[in-house]
């Protein structure tokens, strides 16, 4: 789903309601990405196909479908999560087709993030319902979205933030109570508390008052409320807001599905540092090949934790394992892999491939990030004899009201020109709004002065060799009075045109706050709160699934 579309254009005054930006103009995407998209023979061998080809689909579904799996099992299971968060029954629906073997899925996944997490976590699950729509409609294969809960992540500081913006378009960050740096335990076990109630509070006070902010309050409140894990919190609330278009969310520590990755579990233990070997491989190539190695491990780390006491991770010593500090033999955790898998937990190597045997993946959508990871898996998913699926970047957009577009249309202003947070892009502007006449009598001056004391500078030496120098000091002083000349005449223009700067500072704000992208920095509740519903019907029909490209949408 490669596009070659072009930019949109305002046409007649109007603001247009979308306009499709290269990545490659950004300078923080990496080339990796960018050839994943635009040259995908470069990377090709670290995949499993081009996504962008129709034939790549249907071999990926092919795969998926003759895979092993118990598809009654994880469907009884999801079904079970569901009822315990009062799953809409579209989400049910759509789980229930997962007890047929022809049924593939569109995986992506996020971290347990407070009130939702970024816009990203949005757009992320957004792609995945829109390949799987695709899938069913192209390939005449029943498809589903499911999104995977990393619940068993133990970094509480990457979940327990949500930046929103106030009113003023200021960037304030609600924050849980911080944890002890080194504690080990799973996002899944942290049950919250009043501080919750807290942050809500917060949330309210901070929100801009709009005709949503209610209902949206009330939704998160259900959600997320004192005795309730985090991970169950931020599923109920992502199934409220897609679970009636068909999202499935599945909690990853449920422990009724680790007998489903028992036997990856033990492979991983029968050959200790296999998996990370084979990983370094991968990555040692890409930087041979110009690009990053996106995960490093050490010879001797397994791609497992245990989470007998916190989520502790194992390493190889000699003949036997250490969980921690504690020695085991390899026996006794192979023998744990097969009775009582709810003990071991994936790292970030393993779990893709745990969720490709748990699920039909036929796609897995992915930020830049997990992308560039996910390339020093294809050694990985071959050593346990699970296929890989095809990657699809996720979409990436920033959202923007009418007001906004229509500065950014009128006065041709780049997105990334934006970022910087200085005022190098605002004075570039606003000198591009002086009369051409005006900068033509400057430039012109420049040069009359340059070239007349330079006849000054080259004659004067016949009356008196001392005052060459002077005469050059004296130049100095013209070309810096211009240049301050130059300067008020540019500050006046500032003061001159409020409008423009105001303009300038209310959307750099909104596209990056802080200097950071938005869909990384502000989380999608802000954005439920500014639009209501409208946000996903107009996200639903907007936004595209063309690789290589950041939309920039008017909602």
């Amino acid at each position: 789903m490669r596009s070659n579309s072009s930019e949109a254009t305002a046409v007649s005054g109007v603001a247009p309601t979308r306009v499709a930006v290269d990545v490659r103009r950004f300078p923080w995407v990496r080339r990796f990405a960018t050839d994943y998209t635009y040259d995908f023979r470069a990377v090709a061998p670290f995949f499993a196909g081009d996504p962008a080809e129709f034939r790549a689909w249907s071999e990926a579904i092919g795969r998926t479908q003759a895979h092993p799996r118990r598809p009654a099992d994880i469907a009884a299971i999801i079904a079970a999560q569901q009822a315990r968060r009062g799953a809409p029954d579209a989400a049910r629906a759509a789980a229930r087709l997962l007890s047929n073997p022809q049924t593939v899925a569109i995986l992506t996944g996020q971290q347990a993030g407070l009130f939702g997490g970024p816009l990203f976590t949005l757009l992320k699950a957004l792609t995945a319902l829109k390949l799987a729509a695709h899938v069913t409609r192209e390939h005449h294969v029943p498809a589903v979205a499911v999104f995977w809960i990393d619940a068993e992540d133990h970094d509480w500081n990457e979940v327990r933030s949500c930046t929103v913006l106030d009113e003023a378009l200021e960037a304030k960050t609600l924050s849980l109570p911080s944890r002890a740096g080194d504690d080990p335990t799973p996002v899944a076990a942290i049950e919250l508390d009043t501080a919750v109630v807290t942050a809500l509070d917060e949330l309210e006070r901070t929100l801009g008052a709009t005709e949503f902010r209610s209902e949206i309050l009330a939704g998160l409140r259900r959600a997320y409320a004192p005795g309730v894990s985090m991970t169950d919190a931020f599923g109920t609330w992502l199934e409220h807001v897609l679970g009636p278009r068909g999202l499935i969310v599945y909690d990853s520590s449920d422990r009724n599905a680790k007998p489903l990755a028992s036997r990856i579990f033990a492979r991983e233990l029968a050959a200790p540092g296999e998996t990370a070997r084979r990983a370094a491989q991968a990555g040692t190539d890409l930087v041979a090949r110009g690009y990053h190695s996106q995960v490093q491990s050490q010879a001797d780390t397994l791609a497992l934790f245990h989470l007998g006491r916190g989520r502790r991770p194992i390493r190889a010593q000699g003949p036997d394992l250490l969980i921690g500090d504690e020695r085991v033999t390899k026996a006794q955790l192979e023998r744990e892999a097969r009775e009582r898998p709810d003990g071991l937990s994936p790292n970030v190597l393993l779990r893709p491939v745990v969720q490709d045997t748990v699920f039909p993946t036929a796609c897995y959508v992915a930020g830049p990030n997990e992308l560039a990871y996910l390339g020093q898996l294809r050694g990985v998913y071959q050593h346990f004899g699970v296929p890989m699926p095809l990657v699809y970047p996720r979409a990436s957009a920033t959202l923007l009201d009418s007001g906004a577009m229509r500065f950014l249309a009128r006065y041709g202003v780049p997105l990334e020109g934006l970022q910087p947070q200085d005022d190098s892009a605002l004075n570039a502007l606003l000198a591009a709004q002086i009369p051409a006449t005006v900068e033509a009598a400057f430039s012109a001056a420049s040069r009359t002065v340059d070239a007349q004391m330079g006849h000054v500078i080259d004659a004067i030496p016949v009356i008196d060799p001392t005052l060459e120098q002077t005469a050059r000091t004296t130049l100095g002083r013209m070309q810096n009075d211009l240049h301050t000349l130059h300067n008020k005449m540019i500050n006046a223009a500032k003061r001159r045109d409020e409008t423009l700067r105001r303009q300038f500072a209310s959307t750099r704000a909104r596209a990056f706050p802080g200097g950071d992208a938005q869909e990384r920095a502000i989380g999608f509740v802000s954005f439920l709160n500014q639009y209501g519903p409208s946000l996903l019907e107009r996200l639903d029909a907007e936004l595209p699934l063309d690789l290589g490209r950041h939309w920039v949408i008017s909602i």
